[in-house]
């Protein structure tokens, strides 16, 4: 249907900006580290707010005190789970996984590529979006723990102290 009546349109108007000042009130209590995508677990929860948003602003069964509750709930919940994985080994482990070494000092790591599901052809593409022509100008390709892929330079890599094992 293209138009229900006002009463929808008047819902989103004042329900919208309110849910809306809420999360920025529960993300500003509950910290930067609420929206940090560090991993998986942390950008699950992102989209699962943004979510909780758009329903509570689009869906009339709904009610705003439920939405509210449901976003404090989650970055709560966040919140908790991110102090005790500082604090619990186990816990950390359960819910990141370590990064991953694709490439050293030029060469590919086929083992580590193919266990992480990494065609070298999308290994190519990383080391050129990161401005490099050549692997020999590469010192490591690591798949962070987030998903991301970070291509550090061969004169950049240092003792490569911050680098994963392999």
């Amino acid at each position: 249907m293209f138009y229900d009546g006002p009463t929808g349109l008047l819902r989103l108007v004042v329900i919208g900006p309110l849910a809306y000042a809420w999360l920025v009130l529960v993300l500003r209590l509950t910290g930067k580290r609420t929206l940090a995508q560090l991993n998986a677990f942390d950008f699950i929860v992102t989209v699962a707010l943004g979510s909780t948003l758009a329903t509570v602003v689009l869906t009339d069964s709904v009610a705003l005190s439920e939405g509210a509750l449901a976003l404090a709930v989650l970055a709560v919940l966040q919140l908790v789970v991110a102090w005790l994985s500082v604090r619990v080994g186990w816990l950390r482990r359960a819910i990141t996984s370590e990064p991953t070494l694709l490439l050293r000092d030029g060469e590919p790591l086929p083992e580590a590529m193919a266990a992480q599901r990494i065609a070298l052809p999308a290994l190519h593409q990383c080391v050129r979006s990161a401005g490099f022509g050549d692997l020999a100008q590469v010192g490591a390709v690591v798949l962070e723990t987030n998903g991301t892929i970070s291509v550090i330079g061969a004169g950049s890599v240092g003792r490569g102290s911050v680098l994963p094992e392999t």
